[in-house]
C-alpha cells in the first residue's frame, strides 16, 4: 500500500513539473509548481519526514513562490522581444537535461547496490539537521543562496528592462497620434 501512494504522488509530482515546463502562461506554471512542491513535501512525509516536508511547504510552496508570482506579476505573462532573443535556450535546456540524468545515473545504481543508502538518513530532529547543513553542507548551501540572490537579481533586472520597454513604447505612440 505504501508503494502504491508512493508511485501516486510521483506520478502526480512529474505530471505537474512537466505541465509546468511545457505550459504557455507563466501564472498557470506557478501554480503547478505550487502542485509540484507539496507532492514533494508528500513524499517526505512518505520517507518518515514530517519536518522537512513542513520546511518545504512554509519555505519553498510559503516564500519562493510567493516572489515568483510577484515577479511574473511585475513583468507580466507575455515573454516579450526577449524571448526570441534566447533562442539557445532550448538546445541548452536539452544539454543541461542530459547532463543531470547522466549526473544522476552513479547515483541510482549505487541506492540499488546499497540497498538504498546512498544518501544520509534523513533524521526528524532540526538540530541534528541543522549541524549536518551547516557543516557537511554548508559549501551546497552557500552555492544555493547566492543562485537564488542572482535569480532575484536577474528577474528585477528584466522587469525594469520591460517597464522601460513599455514606457518607450507608449511614448513613440504618442508621439505619432
Amino acid at each position: 500500500m505504501d508503494a502504491l501512494f508512493f508511485y501516486l504522488i510521483a506520478i502526480v509530482a512529474v505530471a505537474s513539473a512537466l505541465a509546468m515546463i511545457f505550459g504557455r502562461n507563466a501564472t498557470h506554471s506557478v501554480l503547478l509548481m505550487v502542485v509540484n512542491f507539496a507532492m514533494v513535501a508528500m513524499l517526505y512525509l512518505t520517507l518518515g519526514a514530517p519536518f522537512l516536508a513542513a520546511v518545504q511547504i512554509l519555505v519553498y510552496a510559503g516564500a519562493i513562490l510567493i516572489l515568483f508570482l510577484f515577479v511574473v506579476m511585475l513583468m507580466g505573462n507575455d515573454p516579450g522581444p526577449l524571448w526570441e532573443q534566447l533562442r539557445i535556450q532550448r538546445p541548452a535546456g536539452l544539454l543541461f537535461t542530459v547532463l543531470l540524468i547522466a549526473g544522476l545515473v552513479p547515483v541510482a545504481t549505487m541506492a540499488n547496490v546499497t540497498g538504498g543508502q546512498a544518501l544520509a538518513p534523513l533524521s526528524d530532529d532540526p538540530k541534528v539537521l541543522a549541524e549536518s547543513l551547516y557543516s557537511s553542507y554548508l559549501l551546497p548551501f552557500e552555492v544555493t543562496s547566492l543562485i537564488l540572490l542572482v535569480a532575484l537579481v536577474g528577474a528585477v533586472v528584466l522587469a525594469k528592462r520591460s517597464a522601460y520597454r513599455t514606457e518607450r513604447e507608449e511614448e513613440l505612440h504618442l508621439d505619432e497620434v
